[in-house]
C-alpha cells in the first residue's frame, strides 16, 4: 500500500507553467494565517541538487540514467534528512509545500530511461495534495522565451509534449488517498492562487 504523507502539498507542471510563482503565493497565504509552513523545491539547494541543476543548465554532461539517479538521491535526502527533511518537518506539525516532486522525474527522466526504471528509483511516499498546473506546451515555451535566458536541457517543444503525455499517465494511476487537482494554466496567476486556496480551505489545511 502506498504511503501518503498528510499535510504535504506538491505543485507540478511543465517548465514555464508557473509552479514557482504559485508556490510563493500560496506560502504567503499560509503565513498570513499564521500557519507553520515550509516552502521547498526540487532539485534542492543541497550539494546533490546543485549538481542536478548544473546538468540541467548543461554545465555538466552526464547520461540520462545518471541524472535520474542524482534526482533520486537528492529526493531521498530531501525527504529523510534528520534535520531539514520533509518527514521531519511534517512530524513537527509543519505544512510542507514543494515545487515539484518525484512526479517530475517520472515525467521527464522516463523519456530517456524508461518509465519502469525511473519508477523503481522513486519508491517514495505520496503527498496528500497534488496541484497540476496544466498548461499548453506552446504557452510554456513562450513564457520561457520571455525570460531571455538560455534554455535548460529539456525546454523544447518535442520533449515537453512527451513530458505532458507522461504526466497524464502518472496522474491516472494515483492512489485513492491522494487528492489530485488539475488546474487550467491559462488562467491568471491570481485566479490559480485563489483556486488553490479555496481547495485547501475546503480541506481544512489553510
Amino acid at each position: 500500500m502506498n504511503q501518503v504523507l498528510a499535510n504535504f502539498i506538491v505543485i507540478e507542471g511543465l517548465d514555464g507553467s508557473g509552479t514557482t510563482t504559485q508556490l510563493k503565493k500560496i506560502v504567503e497565504l499560509f503565513d498570513k494565517n499564521s500557519i507553520s509552513t515550509h516552502a521547498t523545491f526540487e532539485p534542492t539547494s543541497s550539494p546533490l541538487g546543485t549538481l542536478v541543476r548544473q546538468v540541467l543548465r548543461k554545465e555538466v554532461v552526464t547520461t540520462g540514467l545518471a541524472l535520474a539517479l542524482l534526482f533520486a538521491a537528492d529526493r531521498e535526502d530531501h525527504l529523510y534528512h534528520p534535520i531539514t527533511g520533509i518527514t521531519h518537518r511534517l512530524e513537527n506539525n509543519e505544512v510542507v509545500i514543494s515545487d515539484r516532486y518525484f512526479f517530475s522525474s517520472l515525467a521527464y527522466q522516463s523519456i530517456d530511461c524508461g518509465y519502469e526504471k525511473v519508477l523503481a528509483l522513486n519508491d517514495f511516499p505520496y503527498p496528500e495534495f497534488i496541484f497540476f498546473i496544466d498548461t499548453p506546451v506552446e504557452d510554456c515555451l513562450f513564457r520561457i522565451d520571455e525570460r531571455k535566458e538560455e534554455k535548460e536541457l529539456f525546454e523544447h517543444s518535442e520533449f515537453l509534449t512527451l513530458v505532458k503525455q507522461n504526466y497524464d499517465k502518472i496522474f491516472s494511476e494515483l492512489p485513492p488517498d491522494v487528492k489530485f487537482f488539475r488546474l487550467d494554466g491559462r488562467k491568471s496567476r491570481e485566479s490559480l492562487t485563489q483556486e488553490m486556496a479555496d481547495i485547501l480551505t475546503k480541506h481544512n489545511i489553510l
